[in-house]
């Protein structure tokens, strides 16, 4: 099975089952067997369809003779992959995405015709290339439905949208933080240099780098080796506007898996204090043991916990607690291309699930401890309002200001929200918040 095949499986995964493309493509490829260069066109053939899907469509509509909306879903999943080969990706031949279109039409469709009808609109649109209306809409040209694109306007700043939607559908640079109880930022740059992998530092976050060419990461050496993990600069940021105090602190995070955020609290910690890193799910603290003890931060233990249920041994005991709730995802869609389709009506219970979470947890803080609140997106209904919120039902809390890196405007609210498109990260919310002493 190839890259194609592989990615149109991933596709129809997603659209009649609801799976998450990042998750179901990942088992798919190892399901598949793909090696590492097969693997990675899955993936873009996979995310880009997905992100280009209203696209693709306004061209179909030109090139098809009938209508949109009689194509059989799988036909249409074939040729979406096909267009977006021919007006994509340069180093595919169009031969090569016609042939193999035709091959999977075969194969995946009952219809005698289906064959025949891929290979016909796929010939049109190499013949048409570069003739076609281009769409107009930002719908239609970033692939976002209007009611997401609303939703988006009425909550970024002036001039943020655009900018947001383009980031949302260019590829995702593969970020990672150093291990520095480990190594240096220097010596991992020049170990992953050795093996042929490109690196440069980050711009603006110390002790971070941004990685490409590596193929399957946890093949390499490095990282078998504890000496870096996969993490954003917006996620490690949220961590450091903490500032975690070192000797005998005890910190708690709530929301933890994979545990990111645990990882960078230990490292910025110096490994010293406990970190207790917690999640609803067996499975997921597994994944921050097993993260934790590769890149051997003793400090954290992993527990199995739900975060609005109370635990009364934990009661003003932290000295920091890190509140990373569930959220829409808005700001991450660059890498889950899929979460602009979800509906957005189901979206709306969750602000009430973040201050039951948020309350619960303050109740851990002592007295003078520091609460950190954070989402990976951008809607104010589930940032500054569950902060506002909150803090009308807790006086005994206040904002503090946030120290940021030089890149960033001085801030004074305790309140900081990235946009995909400005500082070259995800969509995150970060609120800094301490328990008066």
């Amino acid at each position: 099975m190839g890259a194609r095949e592989t990615a149109l499986n991933a596709l129809i995964a997603c659209r009649k089952e609801g799976a998450w493309s990042n998750g179901v493509l990942k088992e798919y490829v190892q399901r598949d067997r793909l090696d590492p260069r097969d693997a990675g066109l899955a993936a873009r053939l996979c995310y880009g369809v997905l992100q280009n899907q209203a696209k693709l469509d306004f061209y179909l509509k030109q090139l098809l003779t009938g209508k949109l909306k009689d194509l059989h879903p799988v036909v249409r999943d074939i040729l979406h992959l096909g267009l977006y080969q021919i007006y994509e990706l340069d180093k595919i031949p169009d031969s090569a995405a016609v042939n193999e279109s035709v091959t999977l039409a075969k194969k995946y469709s009952r219809n005698p015709k289906a064959a025949s009808l891929v290979n016909g609109v796929l010939r049109n649109a190499v013949r048409t290339k570069g003739t076609l209306k281009e769409p107009v809409s930002y719908a239609d040209k970033y692939s976002h439905p209007e009611e997401l694109i609303s939703l988006l306007k009425s909550n970024l700043p002036k001039g943020s949208l655009e900018p947001m939607l383009i980031a949302d559908n260019a590829a995702p640079e593969m970020v990672v933080q150093v291990n520095t109880l480990r190594t240096t930022a220097a010596a991992l740059m020049q170990q992953l240099e050795t093996v042929g992998i490109s690196v440069r530092p980050h711009s603006w976050m110390k002790d971070c780098l941004v990685l490409s060419g590596t193929g399957n990461l946890e093949k390499l050496e490095a990282f078998q080796n504890g000496l870096f993990y996969v993490q954003d600069a917006a996620s490690k940021l949220s961590v450091l506007c903490a500032k975690l105090p070192k000797e005998g602190a005890r910190v708690l995070d709530c929301c933890a898996a994979p545990g990111g955020k645990s990882f960078a609290a230990a490292i910025a910690m110096e490994g010293k204090g406990s970190i207790t890193s917690c999640d609803v799910h067996a499975h997921k603290t597994a994944l921050i043991e097993n993260g934790a003890a590769r890149l051997g931060l003793a400090n954290i233990q992993a527990r199995q916990q739900d975060a609005t249920l109370a635990v009364p041994e934990w009661l003003e005991a932290m000295d920091a607690v890190i509140c990373d709730v569930p959220c829409s995802g808005l700001g991450i869609i660059r890498k889950k291309p899929d979460i602009r389709y979800k509906n957005l009506k189901e979206l709306e219970a969750l602000p009430k699930l973040q201050l039951q979470i948020l309350q619960n947890q303050a109740s851990y803080v002592k007295k003078g401890g520091t609460l950190l609140y954070s989402t990976c997106t951008v809607l104010r209904r589930e940032n500054e309002d569950v902060v506002k919120a909150f803090l009308t039902e807790n006086p005994d809390f206040f904002l503090e200001p946030l120290e940021l890196p030089e890149v960033f405007p001085k801030n004074e609210t305790g309140m900081l929200t990235l946009v995909p498109g400005e500082f070259d990260t995800d969509g995150f919310f970060i609120c800094r918040l301490r328990r008066k002493a």
